[in-house]
């Protein structure tokens, strides 16, 4: 059996850099390296998913930090009890957090904790920015998706003649903004 250093490295956004964690990770001589650009907030990360369905009894998977891992404990501890399952071991570097002992195991849910509440910060922060913004005449929200094609395929569908899917492949929409759209279409109908 071949055991190897598996190291996932995740950074919020696509135009924020890897490379601080990417050096870590060769100066720890590991194997392997998945790599993901977007939030932490879920498990739903392509890299994250690859690499759990690959690691394998024996292998260690190692992380800058658990931020960068999992933002909340219950992801976090679900990640880690999937990696005790398979035999794999866990390494938060920063946090200095060896989950084969109970002691880390106790660090390792604090730590998640922590990273949940810095995530939760963050977004209360974010709210309260937004309703600044909002109060000055700064903030308008999402801008609205227009599609010139929208009141014919309404009509379409509509009469039944192409069903819901194939209007949001032709308007190309995802469900819940075609729903959305129809409802504000039909609402502006009745004014």
């Amino acid at each position: 059996m071949f055991i190897i250093r598996i190291a996932y490295i995740r950074v919020s956004a696509t135009e924020q850099n890897t490379a601080r964690q990417e050096v870590l990770m060769k100066e720890l001589c590991v194997d392997e390296i998945y790599i993901d650009k977007m939030s932490g907030k879920n498990t739903n990360r392509p890299e994250l998913q690859t690499m759990m369905k690959y690691v394998r009894k024996g292998d260690t998977v190692i992380v800058e930090s658990i931020s960068r891992f999992a933002r909340n404990t219950r992801d976090l501890l679900e990640l880690i009890e999937k990696l005790k399952e398979k035999e794999v071991e866990f390494i938060s570097k920063k946090e200095n957090i060896d989950t084969t002992t109970p002691a880390g195991k106790f660090m390792l849910t604090v730590f998640g904790a922590v990273a949940e509440l810095e995530r939760e910060h963050i977004l209360q922060r974010q709210a309260e920015g937004i309703a600044i913004a909002k109060e000055e005449g700064k903030y308008k929200g999402r801008k609205k998706i227009t599609n010139d094609k929208f009141d014919k395929i309404y009509s379409e569908w509509k009469r039944g003649n192409i069903t819901a899917v194939r209007a949001m492949e032709l308007l190309n929409m995802k469900r819940n903004t075609f729903y959305r759209r129809v409802a504000e279409y039909e609402e502006e109908q009745v004014v």
